[in-house]
């Protein structure tokens, strides 16, 4: 009898762990990380992709020399920072988002000074640089779309009852998403 009881007992608990959502939790915190590996692809082809930009435009352009150094040193500093995706809390994301902010500015700037010098554009190299590099921008764009996606489906289902139990019970926290740096929503100005 006794062994029939601790039977029933140990079957009970393991219908009601699989039962408790933590196959789905753990499920959508993969889904999470490999997100995230996927925004740190895309920004490590964009580092990738920097040096032939800058060599290639260094042959074109000297005078521009001070663009130039602002790009390497802004992606020094964005591809120094990394976040552990053991540890996508906001202020992890957030320190990361601002260097690789300050690498798109950098960008940003380098691009408007090609529209003013008409030479550059005509470089062939250049211009096949410059759509990988804004075709670049666009994947992260996506990359980071989805991450946030997968961010707010694991927070959903980690926040919810009466998943928030076994959450806490196994430790699943919520995880960080990528925030508009400020004055995003404003378009920026473009002067020769």
């Amino acid at each position: 009898m006794k062994r029939l009881l601790i039977a029933i007992v140990g079957l009970f608990t393991a219908l009601s762990f699989s039962s408790c959502g933590y196959n789905t939790m753990v499920s959508k915190d993969e889904n999470v990380k490999a997100k995230w590996a996927q925004v740190e692809n895309a920004y490590q082809r964009r580092a990738d992709l920097i040096p032939n930009l800058v060599s290639t435009v260094k042959g074109a352009a000297q005078h521009e020399q001070g663009t130039l150094t602002a790009v390497v040193e802004a992606r020094a500093k964005a591809t120094s920072v990394s976040v552990n995706p053991e540890n996508l809390t906001e202020e992890s994301i957030a320190e990361f988002q601002k260097t690789q902010d300050a690498l798109s500015q950098s960008i940003g700037r380098l691009l408007v000074s090609v529209e003013a010098y008409p030479d550059l554009k005509a470089n062939q190299s250049f211009q096949e640089l410059q759509a990988q590099l804004e075709g670049t921008e666009n994947r992260i764009s996506v990359e980071r779309r989805a991450y946030n996606e997968a961010v707010q489906d694991y927070n959903t289902t980690v926040r919810s009852f009466p998943n928030n139990i076994m959450a806490g019970m196994f430790g699943f926290k919520s995880k960080g998403t990528f925030q508009a740096t400020e004055g995003a929503d404003k378009a920026p100005t473009v002067s020769f």
